[in-house]
């Protein structure tokens, strides 16, 4: 456990350290530019977050959380990235309709969010770059490490709870703990981080589409209306049984993974 919130840590520094170097630049550009400093802070976001993800990223490989394991960067099997994408996209549906009965959750990152997606880079980093790197902390590194010390089980629920507080913005985290328990659940049964990394830029991916293309609608049942929207949701709730039936009798030829 004292792994899991160091590397939270120092992922957390890393940014902070990523903005300090990167600003100086912004500044110097901003100037250039306009001829003012005064949205310094907004146009160093991205590249600060993509510095940010690169350190981190070079930490992880550095102290050998990302190698020597020839299952972590496997794609498993077409089927079952077949099925990953079903079983996140009924996945994301359902975590939507919880998050559409908690709406009086505070967005503190709204803000944030809607200056990274005014530019490519920040999409880029919401949508590929950021899954990408936290399915190599949060899976690769952390779930490995509770996977070693605790039961699959608890080892899955607390890789899900510090993933989700690390969103931190009330908004985010049930969501991002529903959808950690999904992503860990993958990682311990296949040992790799393929499958999670797919659905992780599907949701990101379809939540940047949204935000850009109906930036008024909130939750998809406002964009489907009714009774569409509850079609879809018994839909969802479907293919998640099945696709959870299907991908849980997977046992990785290189591991000891059991059905959970």
């Amino acid at each position: 456990m004292k792994t899991a919130i160091k590397l939270v840590l120092i992922y957390f520094v890393m940014q902070i350290l990523a903005a300090l170097l990167v600003m100086p630049f912004t500044m110097l550009y901003s100037y250039a530019v306009n001829g003012t400093i005064d949205d310094t802070s907004t146009a160093a976001l991205a590249p600060s977050m993509l510095l940010g993800f690169v350190g981190m990223g070079a930490y992880l490989w550095r102290k050998g959380y990302l190698k020597g394991d020839k299952r972590i960067w496997s794609p498993v099997s077409v089927a079952y990235l077949g099925w990953s994408a079903v079983i996140g996209l009924a996945t994301i549906f359902l975590i939507d309709f919880v998050m559409s009965k908690l709406s009086f959750l505070p967005d503190w990152m709204g803000a944030t969010f809607d200056v990274l997606q005014s530019g490519w880079l920040g999409i880029i980093c919401i949508s590929v770059l950021g899954p990408v790197l936290e399915e190599m902390l949060f899976r690769g590194a952390i779930t490995k490490v509770l996977l070693q010390k605790y039961s699959p089980v608890k080892a899955i629920i607390l890789s899900a709870l510090i993933f989700g507080i690390f969103h931190i913005n009330p908004a985010q985290v049930v969501g991002a703990v529903l959808s950690g328990v999904l992503f860990a659940w993958l990682y311990y049964k296949t040992g790799s981080l393929v499958p999670g990394i797919l659905i992780h830029i599907l949701n990101n991916s379809l939540s940047v589409f949204l935000s850009l293309h109906y930036p008024d609608v909130e939750y998809t049942s406002d964009l489907l209306g009714e009774p569409t929207y509850w079609i879809c949701l018994a839909v969802a709730v479907a293919l998640l049984a099945v696709s959870y039936k299907v991908m849980n009798a997977y046992r990785s030829p290189d591991s000891n993974t059991l059905k959970v």
